[in-house]
């Protein structure tokens, strides 16, 4: 059985969250930029890494109008199912509009889509709740970046491999 891929997700607060190729991803490094390099400081001068050059990589981006508010990225680890979500990042002003909880939502169901049967995260402490809500899993505190993070993980459901069906 195939599922269709989620590629947007909305909320009643006006965020559109979808993911981006071509000219939206300069959005989606420039949300990156300023939250983890300029705002944070976890990357002393660019947060792109090998992972964002990647085929298999997604990119999301969450706009409220037209302006870009928050990214978050996703990919396979492993051919057994896994996936990875990382650099989740909301511009601070925007923080308190709703567009972190789809930003998931829409990473968790493309991972899924694509035939994950889980997806980990290390995430800062401050936003395990946030995810605990979500549905996600803490394990334990591990450094990540320089910086304390959460271990977080999430089954994910629908995924479908080949070698299961």
């Amino acid at each position: 059985m195939t599922r269709a891929e989620p590629s947007r997700a909305g909320t009643a607060t006006g965020v559109d969250c979808r993911i981006v190729t071509g000219a939206d991803v300069v959005e989606h490094h420039r949300v990156r930029h300023a939250v983890f390099v300029i705002e944070q400081g976890v990357f002393a001068e660019s947060d792109v890494d090998a992972h964002d050059a990647r085929e298999d990589v997604v990119h999301v981006l969450a706009t409220i109008g037209e302006h870009a508010v928050g990214t978050v990225r996703l990919y396979p680890v492993d051919a057994a199912g896994l996936w990875r979500g990382d650099r989740l990042a909301v511009l601070p002003d925007y923080r308190t509009a709703g567009a972190g909880a789809p930003l998931v939502r829409l990473a968790v169901a493309t991972a899924a889509s694509r035939g994950g049967v889980r997806m980990v995260a290390h995430v800062q402490p401050p936003n395990r709740r946030f995810f605990e809500h979500l549905g996600w899993t803490a394990g334990a505190v591990e450094t990540y970046a320089g910086f304390p993070h959460v271990a977080m993980t999430i089954p994910l459901s629908g995924g479908s491999r080949p070698d299961r069906e």
